[in-house]
């Protein structure tokens, strides 16, 4: 008896130790999740990051390697903007997230697997619940090690049903993030249009600007050396020095105006700051190209096509599936379930067996909170319908716009163009008179300065001209090249929208 209770105070010791070891090792585990830290990023960890962001900028583009037409241009925007890359990647995604959800509506196929192991053997003893004796041996049923497994199969109709809509809106989502790629491509190749006939602007025109720059100072110098000299009237002199400033400040602001053309240009390229480049020089001519649609018909293209518009009908769309989806939650689920066990357990008669089973299980509270959640989507549905028409409305105002723009730029083109002709004859019979005399250095620079104006204000009024053709497509939500982006190179790419722009 004595030994008896001394094999019971022995079990209980090493039970006390096995208690007070694991009250440790946790206690040790929550103080050293407690003593995590925030590491700040290194000075050697911050200089590798700036230097391979620097190499990889450097990758992405197409060495530059002769000068750059407005197609090589939007197509070098097209492969490697930054921005339309982030929206190349989140179109990637979103298939990525409808993949994913397709797993979804697979049954659950589990492997489970489990090892016990104990320092004794569980035995216990038990009392009749009739009379209230005990058993006077204590006896066990299990090994002291016991290896279990299990691989079972279920597949819950309800989250079956759930995961199928879910899915279809993964489906509509990818639509939604290619209508979205579609906008910034458009607005894109608008901005590289703009940035591009500006560039070219600059380039014809600089060398000129530096010239006349160059001109007025001299003659800015010589009538300071008249007025120290007293040769002139002081007034006049003046008069010729306000003329002169005026000229000069003119000049400055004509060259600001120009000069962030190029950079926004290289910007929209993904082209290195600072890199040289050149811009292909076209010859100056009249405006040829033109729109053979009725007003009619690009309503309705632009209601068909724009990106906004059917972005609007898929969301609208996973709306309705979302409200498909909640009725599904609101019903009771039913889960089928089969297992394959087994156990290493000696004392057990049947050592690995298969059990079936089935469940049903409501959440009543789902019932309850429908209503609200009903009202939503309902909510939901109307400020969609209400978007749609409130775009629809603008987008039609958009269409009329960049048709009245285009006619409106086309015309002053033309006279733009006109009056710098004009001036063209006017600068040759000046420069011919100023030879011999006939006309003052003063009233030559005033010439050159107004022909420099002519063909600014020409150049200016064409890349308006160009941009608001560009927009009747824009406002259309045309693309400007049909295809993936992701299957062409540079060249192919350059190509098929010379090709795709000469046909319109």
């Amino acid at each position: 008896m004595k030994i008896h209770h001394y094999n019971q105070l022995l079990h209980q010791g090493d039970g006390i130790y096995y208690c007070k070891r694991s009250i440790i090792i946790i206690a040790i585990i929550i103080l050293s999740g407690c003593a995590i830290q925030p590491k700040v990023v290194t000075e050697e960890e911050n200089k590798h990051r700036v230097s391979s962001d620097l190499l990889l900028l450097q990758k992405i583009h197409d060495p530059v390697q002769r000068p750059i037409s407005l197609e090589e241009a939007t197509a070098r925007a097209l492969k490697y903007n930054l921005e339309l890359q982030i929206e190349l990647t989140q179109k990637t995604l979103a298939q990525k997230q409808l993949n994913l959800k397709s797993y979804d509506m697979l049954p659950k196929l589990v492997v489970d697997l489990h090892y016990d192991s104990r320092s004794n053997f569980s035995g216990a003893r038990s009392r009749s619940l009739l009379t209230g004796r005990t058993t006077l041996e204590p006896s066990t049923s299990a090994d002291k090690d016991i290896f279990s497994s299990a691989l079972g199969l279920s597949w819950n109709i309800l989250d079956f049903g759930v995961s199928y809509y879910r899915a279809q809106q993964a489906a509509d989502n990818v639509l939604i993030q290619e209508e979205q790629k579609r906008n910034v491509i458009n607005r894109i190749v608008q901005e590289v249009r703009s940035a591009y006939w500006r560039a070219v602007s600059y380039e014809r025109l600089i060398s000129r600007m530096h010239d006349l720059k160059a001109k007025v100072r001299e003659s800015l110098d010589q009538v300071n050396q008249m007025r120290d000299e007293q040769l002139n009237n002081p007034k006049i002199n003046f008069t010729f020095k306000r003329d002169l400033y005026s000229i000069e400040r003119e000049l400055n602001l004509l060259q600001r105006n120009l000069l962030l053309a190029k950079s926004q240009l290289a910007e929209l390229m993904n082209i290195k700051p600072g890199t040289e480049f050149t811009l292909v020089i076209p010859d100056r001519d009249l405006f040829t190209k033109k729109i053979d649609l009725t007003i009619e018909d690009m309503e309705q293209i632009a209601l068909e096509s724009r990106p906004e518009l059917r972005e609007l009908f898929y969301k609208k769309r996973a709306n309705a599936k979302e409200v498909r989806a909640a009725i599904l939650q609101m019903l009771p689920g039913i889960e089928l379930g089969s297992r394959y066990n087994y156990n290493s357990n000696g004392f057990l008669f049947n050592g690995d067996w298969l059990s079936l089973g089935a469940q049903l299980s409501w959440n009543l509270i789902s019932i309850i909170s429908a209503p609200a959640k009903f009202a939503e989507l309902e909510t939901k549905e109307k400020l969609l319908d209400i978007e749609r028409l409130s775009m629809s409305m603008a987008v039609l105002a958009q269409v009329h716009v960049s048709l009245a723009q285009f006619s409106h730029f086309n015309e002053e083109y033309r006279s733009a163009y006109d009056y710098y002709q004009a001036q063209k004859r006017i600068i040759e019979q000046t420069r011919i008179e100023a030879t011999v005399g006939k006309v003052s250095g003063h009233a030559l620079i005033r010439e050159e300065l107004n022909t420099l104006l002519a063909e600014v204000r020409c150049d200016s009024i064409y890349s308006e001209l160009e941009n608001s053709y560009a927009g009747i497509y824009v406002s259309l939500g045309l693309d400007p090249i049909p295809g993936d982006l992701n299957d062409k190179n540079l060249s192919e790419l350059t190509a098929e929208l010379a090709e795709h722009w000469h046909k319109r």
